[in-house]
């Protein structure tokens, strides 16, 4: 089974486009979805897909920004582009990313399952080696260590690209080896890590009566709705009455 995941700002497309393929007969089944392009590249490392469909305008991270990020980290990740017709030309930026295909919306069944016929076509004709991605389990020569990366991760929490990948090849790791390193050593996964490092640093901000939107920005999560998602699992309450809690 190869792994799909779906990136569009709206639910009703996301949910329709599970709907409209027949998943397992091609082989394939939808490991995650994401409202954005900010947090997709947040739970990419999780899910590790090897298909992903994106739509080519949201808010704070559009497709083309994701793709140019996600393909640099993950390069054999097959990204299909979906964009309205009169965005083609706008979508034409992805030429030269590693974009392997488009679609244009309103989605239609037959071309999106041609097109997943396309790319499971090329999926199995890769080696299992190639068919894993830059997470894959291949030997690595780390340097530094775990106080460096997070040094390096308290330094830099305002990045909005950082996630397990981008870390590992900053400091020479492979990231699976990182992820269960880091897990070992820490005590708790690299993506809770980072999202602690960012929660802690939006409550002084909210100490200091800040908006929702700019705390967002602040801390490395420009989409106020997945920040709004992350506060929440971090602290138990919204931002708004975490915010009455403190006055």
């Amino acid at each position: 089974m190869y792994k799909v995941m779906i990136i569009d700002d709206e639910k009703s497309l996301r949910n329709l486009l599970k709907l409209t393929v027949d998943w397992g007969r091609l082989g394939l089944e939808v490991c995650g979805e994401a409202s954005s392009g900010i947090e997709a590249i947040n739970i990419i490392d999780e899910i590790k897909p090897d298909i992903v469909f994106v739509d080519i305008k949201m808010p704070f991270m559009d497709g083309i920004e994701f793709s140019r990020i996600a393909i640099k980290q993950y390069p054999r990740l097959k990204i299909v582009v979906l964009t309205a017709m009169n965005e083609f030309e706008y979508a034409r930026q992805c030429v030269g990313i590693g974009v392997c295909e488009y679609l244009t919306k309103p989605i239609v069944r037959t071309e999106v399952t041609d097109v997943l016929q396309r790319i499971v076509k090329e999926l199995s004709l890769q080696s299992p080696e190639e068919n894993k991605n830059t997470a894959s389990e291949k030997t690595a020569v780390p340097y530094g260590s775990m106080n460096n990366i997070c040094s390096f991760i308290k330094e830099n929490y305002k990045n909005s690209e950082i996630n397990l990948t981008y870390v590992a090849n900053k400091f020479g790791f492979n990231p699976s080896y990182l992820s269960r390193r880091f897990k070992e050593d820490i005590g708790m996964s690299f993506i809770d890590y980072v999202t602690k490092c960012r929660m802690e640093k939006a409550l002084d901000y909210l100490r200091m009566k800040t908006a929702m939107y700019i705390t967002a920005r602040e801390v490395g999560i420009p989409d106020p709705n997945y920040f709004s998602k992350c506060f929440k699992k971090y602290t138990g309450k919204s931002y708004t009455e975490k915010m009455k809690e403190e006055a």
